[in-house]
């Protein structure tokens, strides 16, 4: 089958583009390559698809695992080191962790800083 189209990179809404672009530039590495008003953007170096944030005034975060204000979508990073390491060093930039946790040996339930969920896993 022909390929028609590539991921270019994953939208995310948030009341703060360049706030929560430079809390995943600093959690991943990656390099901030947009920051304006209503757009801010970080892609890993060397390519690859991003990570693409924009505006919306009236922004309500997800209530995980509440169904009611659902999570929408969810980004799984591996964890660099332990999951302990990797929880703390988040949290550090300013991620909390999620009250509800599944499986936390496996992986860990994070909230970024506008309340997305996102998850630190054992590679």
């Amino acid at each position: 089958m022909p390929v028609v189209s590539r991921l270019a990179g994953t939208t995310i809404d948030c009341p703060d583009p360049g706030r929560l672009a430079a809390f995943y530039q600093a959690l991943t590495g990656w390099e901030k390559t947009y920051d304006e008003a209503e757009f801010a953007a970080v892609e890993p170096r060397g390519g690859g698809p991003g990570l693409i944030f924009q505006r919306v005034e009236s922004y309500t975060a997800p209530a995980w695992p509440d169904p009611a204000r659902p999570q929408q979508f969810h980004l799984d990073f591996v964890a660099e080191g332990d999951l302990d390491r990797a929880e703390a060093a988040a949290v550090g930039l300013g991620a909390t962790l999620a009250e509800h946790q599944p499986k936390p040996e496996r992986w860990r339930v994070m909230l970024d800083p506008v309340g997305h969920p996102f998850c630190l896993c054992v590679g």
